[in-house]
Protein backbone atom coordinates (compact mmCIF):
# COMPACT_ATOMS: atom_id res chain seq x y z
CA UNK A 1 0.00 0.00 0.00
CA UNK A 2 2.72 2.50 1.01
CA UNK A 3 6.19 2.36 -0.53
CA UNK A 4 8.90 4.76 0.61
CA UNK A 5 12.21 4.51 -1.24
CA UNK A 6 15.49 6.24 -0.35
CA UNK A 7 13.72 9.28 1.11
CA UNK A 8 15.96 12.12 2.34
CA UNK A 9 15.29 15.50 3.94
CA UNK A 10 17.80 18.05 5.22
CA UNK A 11 17.47 21.33 7.07
CA UNK A 12 20.61 23.34 6.45
CA UNK A 13 23.50 21.10 7.49
CA UNK A 14 21.27 18.67 9.38
CA UNK A 15 20.25 15.52 7.51
CA UNK A 16 17.04 14.72 9.39
CA UNK A 17 16.05 11.79 7.14
CA UNK A 18 18.80 9.94 5.28
CA UNK A 19 17.87 7.53 2.47
CA UNK A 20 15.01 5.87 4.35
CA UNK A 21 12.95 3.08 2.83
CA UNK A 22 9.90 1.33 4.29
CA UNK A 23 6.76 -0.53 3.24
CA UNK A 24 3.30 -0.81 4.75
CA UNK A 25 1.00 -3.51 3.42
CA UNK A 26 -2.78 -3.19 3.35
CA UNK A 27 -4.40 -4.19 6.64
CA UNK A 28 -1.23 -3.94 8.73
CA UNK A 29 -0.39 -1.97 11.82
CA UNK A 30 3.28 -1.03 11.49
CA UNK A 31 5.31 0.71 14.19
CA UNK A 32 8.05 3.32 13.74
CA UNK A 33 10.24 3.76 16.81
CA UNK A 34 13.50 5.48 17.69
CA UNK A 35 15.02 8.00 20.11
CA UNK A 36 13.95 11.63 20.29
CA UNK A 37 15.47 13.53 17.38
CA UNK A 38 15.80 10.40 15.23
CA UNK A 39 13.78 11.98 12.40
CA UNK A 40 10.50 10.10 12.82
CA UNK A 41 8.17 13.11 12.65
CA UNK A 42 10.18 14.62 9.78
CA UNK A 43 9.79 11.34 7.92
CA UNK A 44 6.02 11.44 8.50
CA UNK A 45 5.91 15.03 7.30
CA UNK A 46 7.81 14.17 4.13
CA UNK A 47 5.59 11.14 3.42
CA UNK A 48 2.37 13.12 3.99
CA UNK A 49 3.36 16.20 1.98
CA UNK A 50 4.16 18.67 4.75
CA UNK A 51 7.85 18.70 3.79
CA UNK A 52 9.07 18.33 0.22
CA UNK A 53 11.73 15.58 0.27
CA UNK A 54 15.16 16.37 -1.14
CA UNK A 55 15.43 12.95 -2.74
CA UNK A 56 13.57 9.66 -2.91
CA UNK A 57 10.07 8.50 -3.77
CA UNK A 58 6.74 7.93 -2.00
CA UNK A 59 4.04 5.79 -3.60
CA UNK A 60 0.51 5.09 -2.34
CA UNK A 61 -1.28 2.14 -3.92
CA UNK A 62 1.20 2.26 -6.79
CA UNK A 63 0.71 5.98 -7.46
CA UNK A 64 3.68 8.32 -7.09
CA UNK A 65 2.68 11.00 -4.57
CA UNK A 66 6.16 12.39 -3.90
CA UNK A 67 6.02 16.10 -3.13
CA UNK A 68 2.26 16.46 -3.55
CA UNK A 69 0.64 18.92 -1.12
CA UNK A 70 -1.07 17.46 1.97
CA UNK A 71 -4.64 18.08 0.76
CA UNK A 72 -4.04 16.09 -2.41
CA UNK A 73 -2.40 13.25 -0.51
CA UNK A 74 -5.33 13.29 1.92
CA UNK A 75 -7.77 13.10 -1.00
CA UNK A 76 -5.77 10.13 -2.33
CA UNK A 77 -6.44 8.26 0.92
CA UNK A 78 -3.57 8.95 3.33
CA UNK A 79 -3.77 11.30 6.30
CA UNK A 80 -1.63 11.97 9.36
CA UNK A 81 -2.33 13.07 12.92
CA UNK A 82 -0.15 15.43 14.94
CA UNK A 83 1.53 14.84 18.29
CA UNK A 84 0.48 18.31 19.49
CA UNK A 85 -3.29 18.41 19.10
CA UNK A 86 -4.97 21.64 18.06
CA UNK A 87 -8.75 21.30 18.03
CA UNK A 88 -10.93 24.19 16.99
CA UNK A 89 -11.53 25.41 20.52
CA UNK A 90 -14.79 27.34 20.13
CA UNK A 91 -16.82 24.80 18.19
CA UNK A 92 -18.23 21.45 19.24
CA UNK A 93 -16.67 18.03 18.85
CA UNK A 94 -19.30 17.28 16.20
CA UNK A 95 -18.32 20.36 14.19
CA UNK A 96 -14.61 19.64 14.60
CA UNK A 97 -15.09 16.19 13.09
CA UNK A 98 -17.30 17.58 10.33
CA UNK A 99 -14.33 19.65 9.14
CA UNK A 100 -12.69 16.39 8.07
CA UNK A 101 -15.89 15.03 6.56
CA UNK A 102 -16.24 18.08 4.30
CA UNK A 103 -13.29 16.77 2.27
CA UNK A 104 -15.71 14.40 0.54
CA UNK A 105 -19.09 16.08 0.89
CA UNK A 106 -20.55 19.60 0.87
CA UNK A 107 -23.79 18.39 2.43
CA UNK A 108 -24.09 19.37 6.09
CA UNK A 109 -26.41 16.50 7.02
CA UNK A 110 -24.07 13.97 5.41
CA UNK A 111 -21.12 15.50 7.26
CA UNK A 112 -23.05 15.31 10.54
CA UNK A 113 -23.85 11.64 9.97
CA UNK A 114 -20.21 10.90 9.21
CA UNK A 115 -19.09 12.83 12.31
CA UNK A 116 -21.45 10.88 14.52
CA UNK A 117 -20.32 7.53 13.08
CA UNK A 118 -16.65 8.40 13.53
CA UNK A 119 -17.26 9.72 17.05
CA UNK A 120 -18.81 6.37 17.98
CA UNK A 121 -15.79 4.52 16.57
CA UNK A 122 -13.32 6.51 18.73
CA UNK A 123 -15.50 6.52 21.86
CA UNK A 124 -16.72 10.12 21.70
CA UNK A 125 -20.43 9.58 21.01
CA UNK A 126 -21.30 11.17 24.36
CA UNK A 127 -19.14 14.25 23.77
CA UNK A 128 -20.43 15.46 20.42
CA UNK A 129 -21.83 18.71 21.85
CA UNK A 130 -18.81 19.48 24.02
CA UNK A 131 -16.55 22.36 22.95
CA UNK A 132 -13.07 21.54 21.72
CA UNK A 133 -11.58 23.80 24.41
CA UNK A 134 -13.19 21.76 27.20
CA UNK A 135 -11.66 18.39 26.29
CA UNK A 136 -9.07 16.61 28.40
CA UNK A 137 -5.74 15.54 26.88
CA UNK A 138 -7.22 12.10 26.20
CA UNK A 139 -10.30 13.68 24.63
CA UNK A 140 -8.15 15.83 22.37
CA UNK A 141 -6.22 12.75 21.26
CA UNK A 142 -9.47 10.98 20.37
CA UNK A 143 -10.70 14.07 18.53
CA UNK A 144 -7.46 14.23 16.54
CA UNK A 145 -8.10 10.62 15.50
CA UNK A 146 -11.72 11.37 14.66
CA UNK A 147 -10.96 14.39 12.47
CA UNK A 148 -8.44 12.33 10.51
CA UNK A 149 -10.83 9.40 10.15
CA UNK A 150 -13.62 11.66 8.90
CA UNK A 151 -11.58 12.31 5.75
CA UNK A 152 -12.10 8.64 4.84
CA UNK A 153 -8.47 7.47 4.78
CA UNK A 154 -7.26 4.07 3.71
CA UNK A 155 -3.91 4.68 5.43
CA UNK A 156 -3.56 6.55 8.73
CA UNK A 157 -0.24 7.88 10.05
CA UNK A 158 -0.38 8.28 13.83
CA UNK A 159 2.24 10.50 15.47
CA UNK A 160 2.55 9.59 19.18
CA UNK A 161 -1.18 9.41 19.79
CA UNK A 162 -0.50 8.03 23.28
CA UNK A 163 1.86 10.78 24.44
CA UNK A 164 0.68 12.40 27.67
CA UNK A 165 -1.86 9.68 28.51
CA UNK A 166 -2.03 7.70 31.73
CA UNK A 167 -1.89 3.87 31.70
CA UNK A 168 -5.69 3.44 31.68
CA UNK A 169 -6.08 5.91 28.81
CA UNK A 170 -3.32 4.14 26.86
CA UNK A 171 -5.16 0.81 27.16
CA UNK A 172 -8.34 2.50 25.89
CA UNK A 173 -6.58 4.13 22.91
CA UNK A 174 -4.93 0.82 22.00
CA UNK A 175 -8.42 -0.69 21.72
CA UNK A 176 -9.60 2.26 19.62
CA UNK A 177 -6.67 1.77 17.23
CA UNK A 178 -7.54 -1.92 16.90
CA UNK A 179 -11.12 -0.99 16.06
CA UNK A 180 -9.90 1.50 13.45
CA UNK A 181 -7.82 -1.23 11.80
CA UNK A 182 -10.76 -3.63 11.98
CA UNK A 183 -12.85 -1.02 10.15
CA UNK A 184 -10.49 -1.34 7.16
CA UNK A 185 -7.90 1.36 7.79
CA UNK A 186 -4.20 0.49 7.55
CA UNK A 187 -1.99 2.14 10.20
CA UNK A 188 1.61 3.35 10.46
CA UNK A 189 2.35 4.70 13.93
CA UNK A 190 5.16 6.51 15.71
CA UNK A 191 5.13 5.50 19.34
CA UNK A 192 7.35 5.51 22.45
CA UNK A 193 5.02 3.35 24.58
CA UNK A 194 6.63 -0.03 24.03
CA UNK A 195 3.77 -2.07 25.49
CA UNK A 196 1.44 -0.47 22.93
CA UNK A 197 3.88 -1.18 20.10
CA UNK A 198 4.13 -4.80 21.20
CA UNK A 199 0.37 -5.31 21.39
CA UNK A 200 -0.48 -3.47 18.15
CA UNK A 201 2.28 -3.76 15.57
CA UNK A 202 2.93 -6.76 13.35
CA UNK A 203 6.20 -5.19 12.19
CA UNK A 204 8.43 -2.42 13.55
CA UNK A 205 10.93 -0.09 11.88
CA UNK A 206 13.66 1.58 13.93
CA UNK A 207 15.04 5.00 12.98
CA UNK A 208 18.19 6.48 14.52
CA UNK A 209 19.95 9.70 13.49
CA UNK A 210 17.89 9.85 10.33
CA UNK A 211 18.74 6.35 9.13
CA UNK A 212 16.74 3.12 9.28
CA UNK A 213 18.75 0.69 11.40
CA UNK A 214 16.37 -2.26 11.76
CA UNK A 215 13.05 -3.79 10.69
CA UNK A 216 11.20 -6.85 11.90
CA UNK A 217 8.69 -8.22 14.38
CA UNK A 218 8.67 -6.63 17.85
CA UNK A 219 10.37 -9.75 19.24
CA UNK A 220 13.10 -9.66 16.59
CA UNK A 221 13.70 -5.95 17.16
CA UNK A 222 14.12 -6.60 20.88
CA UNK A 223 17.00 -8.99 20.11
CA UNK A 224 18.83 -6.55 17.82
CA UNK A 225 21.91 -5.35 19.69
CA UNK A 226 22.17 -2.16 17.64
CA UNK A 227 18.57 -1.23 18.48
CA UNK A 228 19.00 -1.99 22.20
CA UNK A 229 22.13 0.17 22.35
CA UNK A 230 20.70 3.04 20.28
CA UNK A 231 17.23 3.27 21.78
CA UNK A 232 15.50 0.56 23.74
CA UNK A 233 17.75 -0.25 26.63
CA UNK A 234 17.38 -3.68 28.20
CA UNK A 235 14.15 -2.91 30.08
CA UNK A 236 12.17 -1.88 26.99
CA UNK A 237 13.69 -4.77 25.06
CA UNK A 238 12.24 -7.18 27.62
CA UNK A 239 8.81 -5.62 27.05
CA UNK A 240 9.05 -6.17 23.29
CA UNK A 241 10.12 -9.78 23.80
CA UNK A 242 7.22 -10.49 26.18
Amino acid sequence: MLEVRELSKSFGGLKAVDQVSLDVRQGEIVGLIGPNGAGKTTLFAAIAGFHAPDAGRVALNGRDITGLPPHRICAAGMVRTFQITQPFAKISVRENIMVGAYLHTADRKAAEREAEAVAALVGMAGQLDQKGADLTVAGRKRLELARALATGPRLLLLDEVMAGLNPTEIVEIVEVIREIRNSGVTILLIEHVMQAVTSLAERVYVLNQGRMIAEGTPAAIAEDRQVVEAYLGHGAARVLRA
